[in-house]
Formats: C-alpha cells, sequence, structure tokens
C-alpha cells in the first residue's frame, strides 16, 4: 500500500498535536480530515473565538475540519463517516466513543507520552518527572473501550536529565512522538494495513508496579515541605512553567502570601530551625526541607511579577519568614 492510498483522519488540539500533523502533511501522507475542539471564547469579555493551534495549521494547508462539541452528536458521525478513512491518528484529544474509534477498518491509534502502561491519564510528563523518573518515552497503541488501556504497536524511550523540567521533556517528546507516528504509520503501510499489537497486561507483573498521571489541578500543585529535598525539587520541575508549583508562606508579621517556584535547586546544606524556614546565605534564598535546603531561584510572590530570587531579595528582607505548614 502506498501513502497516498491510506486515507486519514487525525485528532488533536494542542501544540504537542501539531509536531505530528506537521509531520504527516509535511511527509507526504495522506490527511483527508482534521478533528479538533470548538474555538474558545477568549478576551475580556469573552467575546473573540480563539481556534485550537491544531485548527490553524489545518487551515493553513486547506485541509477540512470537524469541531464537535459532542462526540457521539448523529451528525458529526455522519460527517466522519463521508471522509471514509482507513486510519485515524489520535493525539492530545478528548476520549473517543467506540462509533468513532471503531469506524475505520484499520483502527485508530494514539500517541501517548509515555511508556505504557506506565502513566495513563491526563498528565503523564508532569507525574514522570515529579516522581523522579529518569526515562520515559512514547507509545502508540489501538484505542479501545477504557483510557490508554488498547494494544502497544510502538515504542521509544526519552532520557530525562536532572535538570530537566516539564517544557524540556515536552519538546522531545513532541518530536520524538510525531517521528513515532511516522513509523507507526509506514509499518502499517508495509503490512498493507495490519500490524502487530501487544496487550498491556502482557508486559506488567501487576497494576502494583504501575503509576498513573491524573489531571493536575490547582491543589495537587501544592507543594508538600515534609520530604526530602529531591522529592521537592522533583515536585517543581514537574510543574514547571506551568501550572507552576505554589506555597503559602507567612512573613515574620503574620502575613500570609502565596509563592510560586518555578526554579530550583538541590543543596547539600543540612536543614535547620525545622521544615519549610525561609534563610539567606550568600545571596541564596533558600528553604529548608525535611533533609537539606532547597535554593530558590526564580519565584513570583502573589501580586508581583515573576523574578530571580536574587532579585527578590534586593527588596524584599524575609527574616522569620516560614512556608504555611
Amino acid at each position: 500500500m502506498e501513502k497516498k492510498d491510506l486515507r486519514i483522519v487525525f485528532m488533536g488540539t494542542p501544540e504537542f498535536a501539531v509536531g505530528t500533523l506537521s509531520k504527516l502533511v509535511e511527509g507526504g501522507y495522506n490527511v483527508v480530515a482534521v478533528v479538533t475542539q470548538p474555538d474558545k471564547p477568549v478576551g475580556r469579555h469573552q467575546d473573540t473565538l480563539q481556534p485550537s493551534l491544531v485548527k490553524q495549521y489545518a487551515m493553513s494547508k486547506n485541509i477540512p475540519v470537524l469541531q464537535p462539541v459532542r462526540m457521539k452528536d448523529p451528525e458529526f458521525v455522519e460527517a466522519l463517516r463521508a471522509y471514509d478513512a482507513d486510519l485515524q491518528v489520535v493525539v492530545a484529544f478528548r476520549m473517543l466513543p467506540e462509533v468513532v474509534w471503531s469506524m475505520p477498518r484499520f483502527g485508530t491509534f494514539n500517541v501517548h507520552a509515555a511508556l505504557l502502561p506506565q502513566y495513563r491519564g491526563a498528565a503523564p510528563i508532569n507525574w514522570a518527572v515529579i516522581n523522579g523518573e529518569v526515562q520515559t518515552g512514547v507509545t502508540t497503541f489501538f484505542l479501545d473501550h477504557d483510557i490508554d488501556t488498547g494494544r502497544i504497536i510502538m515504542q521509544d524511550t526519552f532520557d530525562i536529565h536532572d535538570d530537566y523540567n516539564v517544557e524540556n521533556v515536552y519538546d522531545g517528546l513532541m518530536e520524538l512522538g510525531a517521528n513515532l507516528a511516522l513509523k507507526t504509520i509506514d509499518k502499517m503501510l508495509e503490512g498493507d494495513g495490519h500490524v502487530e499489537s501487544m496487550a498491556q497486561s502482557d508486559m506488567v507483573a501487576s497494576s502494583s508496579d504501575l503509576h498513573s498521571a491524573p489531571k493536575i489541578f490547582k491543589d495537587t500543585c501544592n507543594i508538600s515541605w515534609n520530604q526530602p529535598v529531591k522529592k521537592v525539587y522533583d515536585f517543581i520541575r514537574g510543574l514547571s512553567p506551568v501550572p507552576g508549583a505554589w506555597t503559602a508562606v507567612l512573613d515574620d508579621k503574620g502575613k500570609e502570601y502565596v509563592l510560586k517556584i518555578y526554579k530550583a535547586a538541590k543543596t547539600e546544606i543540612p536543614s535547620d530551625g525545622g521544615v519549610g524556614l525561609f534563610t539567606v546565605d550568600q545571596g541564596r534564598l533558600l528553604v529548608n526541607a525535611s533533609d537539606y535546603k532547597l535554593q530558590l531561584e526564580v519565584i513570583q510572590l502573589s501580586g508581583k511579577k515573576r523574578m530571580e530570587a536574587r532579585d527578590f531579595l534586593n527588596g524584599k528582607d524575609v527574616s522569620g519568614w516560614k512556608v504555611k505548614l
């Protein structure tokens, strides 16, 4: 089977998905339509509609775009069916009903930003970094009834260096995932639309060995200081640059602030004076974890702009400051 003979519908919304879509289009694959989320109201009065980055790219390449509010909507299902896709490729999109994922004759595969069956869920990149993993990767797998549980087609690995934050890993996996999607499609072309796959249950000894990757909320980002400095450090870089790890702090008069921490560094300076206590040493802003002090490097105090910690110290005396535990 040739590229031009394989009719592909692509589904995705954010920048991460654009990486794969652009590789497909520029690689000469036959993308007949794109499905993405409806335009979102933006602006102070929510009176301007903002198309997704996937839609913007598709429109620039004159690819038809479908934007269903509900994936089971009969009008959408019929419009999708009319494109007569042989294959659907999904990257960073919502959960699909069976009537959609089962439609193409060669199925629907997803590009997931983790090495499944590890880190099933909405935020695999964040949780891999938060948990201090030294390696993650991308997986292509066939969709089925449950979330991120389908049969695995291909995987590729990505090393997480100790100084990487989510943005570094995101950028690396976006490129890796796009390349793996193309390799997966090429493998399907070689097999006239068919490809070998492996059940996820064959890849793990027990469910207790699995890490999940649930959606991240504001409360998820609250730093716990009653743990080793390495854990706190990984937590901060696992949420940087967005949504950003935060902690409630009290100044020497008891006034409470919210402090976001975007960049930090581990030290080997033993914590003294109690967990969460702020100190300054040779121009470095430090906070006690359970074992060693963490050096804060880029921060944002509530109501203020984001800044380097050394600039923050030029205008603030943090004597007596502590984390609100």
